[in-house]
């Protein structure tokens, strides 16, 4: 195997593993590795809300059964789905096999979900990231790429930035802040080097399956159904566009010398959800969706009031800063769900 190092660098003909590679955050990244080239890729994923069809949207790719894989080739461009749990040890053991670096976006998403069952949440996103690190330290892989969230980081005084003391408030945020936890662990311990990226809010094209805001604001919008908004619309959150996103999960499996580092991944721009309406609404009209009407309901439980990011470490470290503005970023994704639809 050539110097970790040096391999990091160049990111030259890379073995690449992701979890969750069905998924939005998945399929996103893979398409941007497609299309670079020179990249072998192998996707895991349990079908639970991705789908072939999302896969196949962004490349073409060959199935493998997951009792029998080998080793990954170094085959350039070729993309490989398996399909099976995150929580199946045997099968990170095998799927890890041959890879330069390993993304691990799978994940139980959401604080909502968290709220509804703790339990699950915990096992997919504390045993599920241990199972991967698991893999990663079995096969040697050179970088370990874990997707967290600002909710890890949970009720502070924003903006978010690396040195904060965590205080989550949903069992989403907990969970994200144990993967984090675990990461630190592999790299101290085991010398697996893992970056850990806290990830604002993520939205764009890809995102059909997704109930976060923006997704969930353009479908309802679409079918001439009213936009029900939690609170009374002043909480604050920091939006980023997939394809910036994508970028900075590429710096940090390339960028040499960031093991055991911690990211905050987002715009730098507090934007409350009013005021994404606003913006929304303006994308929408463009496109002929007008007289869009919103409506106020009760807070959810495990929400944060404020929430954005402060991104300098990024800039200095990923050499990553957003280039999507709020406004672009949203008349692109209301073009793709019109599209989609």
């Amino acid at each position: 195997m050539p110097d970790g190092s040096l391999r990091m660098l160049y990111a030259l003909l890379m073995n690449w593993l992701v979890t969750g590679g069905c998924g939005f955050l998945g399929s996103s990244f893979i398409g941007r590795l497609v299309r670079e080239g020179g990249h072998s890729v192998r996707a895991v994923d349990d079908l639970s809300v991705g789908t072939r069809e999302d896969l196949a949207a962004v490349t073409e790719f060959r199935e493998a059964e997951p009792e029998g894989l080998g080793e990954m080739s170094r085959e350039p461009g070729a993309v490989e789905l398996v399909v099976g749990s995150i929580l199946n040890e045997g099968l990170a053991l095998r799927a890890a096999a041959g890879a330069d670096v390993i993304v691990h976006f799978a994940a139980n998403t959401g604080v909502a979900p968290s709220v509804e069952d703790p339990r699950a949440d915990c096992y997919s996103n504390v045993i599920g990231t241990l199972n991967y690190l698991e893999a990663a330290r079995a096969s040697g892989v050179g970088r370990f790429v874990f997707a967290s969230s600002g909710a890890a980081v949970g009720e502070v005084e924003p903006p978010l930035h690396e040195e904060l003391a965590p205080h989550p408030v949903s069992p989403y945020g907990a969970s994200k802040l144990a993967g984090e936890a675990y990461c630190s662990a592999y790299n101290g311990a085991f010398g697996v080097e893992t970056v850990a990226l806290r990830f604002g809010n993520v939205y764009g094209p890809g995102s059909g399956h997704k109930n976060s805001a923006v997704a969930k604001f353009i479908k309802r919008a679409s079918r001439g159904e009213v936009l029900e908004v939690y609170g009374d619309g002043t909480q604050t959150r920091d939006f980023i566009y997939v394809h910036d996103l994508t970028r900075a999960v590429y710096r940090a499996a390339t960028v040499a010398g960031l093991g055991g580092e911690v990211f905050q991944i987002a715009t730098n721009a507090e934007t409350s959800v009013s005021e994404l309406i606003v913006a929304l609404t303006e994308a929408l009209r463009k496109v002929g969706i007008e007289d869009v009407e919103v409506r106020q309901a009760a807070p959810r439980r495990g929400d944060v009031r404020r929430n954005y990011s402060d991104t300098s470490k990024a800039r200095e470290l990923l050499g990553w800063t957003p280039e999507v503005t709020l406004p672009e970023g949203l008349d692109r994704t209301v073009e793709w769900f019109l599209h989609e639809d």
